[in-house]
């Protein structure tokens, strides 16, 4: 099956990026902080970790998700993200622009083997700061991962409302902590105060 372009201007899928313009704006600006977030689709990306996202937006970073469903992504663009789809973004045989941190659905973990294999890479190598979210730790993560949890500022609470809102979902309550299963964390040093912490 052919990758057909995603580019937002040409094919009319509004929000979503081209994979090629993102690389290059990517290597424009090599000295952005940025995090990459996988997941099966905008509202599970917004449920478990929306107020992060938001919060690292707000902080300077330059927030990237990939999803399978992009059928509606214009509720990541409220939290201040750029839209790739993950197909595409796999498929791509160059990869010169790396994250400084990844967070990852444990459902896109366990489906895709891509995915896992990049994940497993991460925490063999200590590249970056990965996190992980959902019901279910994988096995081979439950010893390698502790358990964090980022405060959601109060602005970061109202754009989650906003974006679950756009995503036909205005019922749900937004918690003021969001949780994550992650690999080694930082010392307090070198992290912002949108960043996660141990959880205690």
């Amino acid at each position: 099956m052919a990758v057909r372009s995603v580019d937002s201007v040409n094919q009319g899928v509004r929000d979503l990026h081209s994979v090629a313009r993102w690389r290059a704006h990517a290597r424009r600006h090599p000295l952005r902080y940025r995090l990459a977030v996988v997941a099966p689709s905008a509202v599970d990306v917004i449920r478990h970790a929306g107020g992060w996202l938001f919060d690292r937006t707000t902080a300077g970073w330059e927030v990237t998700v990939l999803v399978t469903d992009h059928s509606d992504v214009r509720p990541l663009r409220i939290l201040g993200a750029t839209v790739l789809d993950l197909e595409q973004s796999l498929a791509t045989s160059v990869h010169d622009t790396w994250p400084n941190a990844v967070a990852v659905a444990s459902e896109t973990y366990m489906s895709d083997s891509r995915v896992r294999e990049g994940v497993l890479d991460c925490f063999d190598r200590g590249l970056m700061e990965v996190a992980m979210w959902g019901d279910v730790i994988p096995p081979e993560l439950e010893h390698r991962a502790g358990t964090a949890h980022h405060r959601v500022s109060v602005a970061a609470r109202a754009f989650k409302a906003c974006a679950l809102n756009a995503a036909g979902h205005p019922a749900e309550s937004v918690e003021s902590t969001e949780a994550f299963r992650v690999g080694e964390i930082p010392p307090p040093i070198y992290r912002s105060d949108a960043d996660l912490v141990p959880a205690t």
